[in-house]
């Protein structure tokens, strides 16, 4: 932005100075011009005296020796058919200028002559010649010319260092806007900027200040509000502890479940209350993880069960519990929407620049892929957030979901987490 409101104001600053400088130039020329010719007129009226007492030649050479023109060869005095001095201009010129009355001047190509017609007694007249040489007509344009020149340049020089302080000053509150934009994106609600720069600029960082406040509010209330909602759990989930709790030993296994069904409610709580900062956790360890929990309920189900890829390490740019509500969404749909006894697999791929996770099984598959990836959109009765959390955990990192029909029969959701900024990022990945 900087080079371009440079060349802007070396654009109209070049155009300012040619508009005044050029007719400036020109009048110095015509100027020089005029005082060579003004300079030749007096020494010619300086002989006009001489010429009123005497033609004679020693005398009249003798009277342009007193001149600059008459010792530099440049003067002479046409009178009575002779010439005294060293002549220039052509008889026929000299004789047409006898019969003028006023002093007429002859273009050559060394110079210009003035001729100077005067008119003496007895009805003769003689004619004065002055010859100026063609560098003394352009005396001293080339050095005002190149004054104009270095003044032009000065001005444009000057005004391009004005112009490039003031384009920094735009540039720079532009891009701390920017960086605050991207960071506020990037989840640091902290970050904050001081309005500088033009006006507009300023109208603008004040409104970010207003808008990442109000962001900072609703997250706020929001998180509170899932806590509070969480915490309402609690009541109901401990009449359900009291209510197995007198049902004996037969009833180990749902009291072992409702464990897990507070632990995940005291996460939520502990989640929601906790300010969201970018993190990263291993992919394999959650998916291992979170199998180990799944494998009991698919065992009684009697569902075939695989994992793939996740024997080593996979780092992902998200926090742990993120990943672990997403693969937990999609594990849960294969158990809600798959009769029992329908078998599934996970596989953990890890790319150049993504890492995917996808989830197959050997169900009836997704009727319509497009309408299960919207939020609140289900055709099996479900809540339809499901697939929206996975979907959104991939977009947070610049990934995708997407639903393909799985080896197994049935349906294969596909969520790729990019781990890496990466051009064509879908064209060099493979899929498993």
């Amino acid at each position: 932005m900087r080079a371009t409101l440079a060349l802007l104001v070396v654009a109209v600053t070049s155009m300012v100075a040619l508009a005044f400088l050029v007719p400036l130039g020109l009048i110095v020329k015509e100027a020089a011009y005029g005082g060579a010719l003004g300079d030749a007129e007096r020494q010619a009226a300086a002989l006009v005296p001489v010429l009123a007492l005497t033609t004679a030649d020693a005398d009249l050479g003798h009277a342009m020796a007193s001149t600059e023109a008459g010792r530099r060869g440049l003067l002479a005095i046409h009178v009575d058919g002779r010439t005294t001095g060293a002549g220039h201009a052509p008889a026929a010129e000299v004789a047409a200028a006898s019969a003028q009355t006023r002093a007429t001047t002859l273009e050559l190509d060394s110079g210009v002559v003035l001729l100077r017609p005067v008119a003496l007694e007895e009805g003769r007249s003689a004619v004065i010649e002055v010859f100026v040489p063609s560098d003394e007509l352009t005396r001293g344009v080339g050095t005002a010319w190149a004054v104009l020149a270095v003044l032009a340049a000065v001005l444009v020089l000057g005004s391009v260092i004005v112009g490039d302080r003031l384009g920094a000053r735009v540039v720079r509150a532009t891009r701390q806007l920017g960086s605050a934009a991207a960071a506020l994106g990037k989840g640091d609600l902290g970050v904050r900027i001081h309005p500088e720069g033009p006006p507009e600029l300023v109208a603008a960082g004040q409104a970010f200040n207003s808008m990442a406040n109000q962001i900072t509010r609703l997250l706020a209330a929001e998180r509170e509000l899932v806590a509070d909602l969480s915490h309402r759990l609690r009541t109901p989930l401990t009449a359900l502890r009291l209510s197995l709790d007198q049902l004996g030993p037969d009833a180990e296994p749902s009291r072992e479940a409702l464990a897990r069904l507070e632990g995940e409610v005291d996460a939520v709580i502990s989640t929601a209350r906790r300010p969201s900062r970018a993190t990263a956790c291993d992919a394999a360890e959650v998916l291992r993880e979170r199998l180990t929990f799944w494998s009991a309920l698919a065992e009684d189900q009697g569902r075939p069960w695989d994992l793939i890829g996740a024997e080593l390490p996979v780092r992902v740019p998200v926090a742990a519990s993120e990943l672990t509500a997403a693969v937990d969404a999609l594990l849960g749909n294969v158990f809600r929407h798959t009769p029992e006894g329908t078998a599934f697999s996970v596989t953990l791929h890890e790319g150049a620049d993504a890492v995917g996770i996808l989830v197959a099984d050997a169900g009836p598959g997704i009727r319509d892929p497009e309408t299960a990836l919207e939020r609140g959109a289900s055709g099996a009765g479900s809540t339809g957030l499901g697939l929206d959390i996975a979907r959104r955990l991939a977009e947070s990192t610049g990934g995708w979901i997407k639903v393909d029909r799985s080896s197994l029969g049935g349906a294969q959701i596909g969520l790729w987490l990019r781990t890496r900024p990466a051009s064509g990022l879908k064209r060099r990945l493979r899929r498993p």
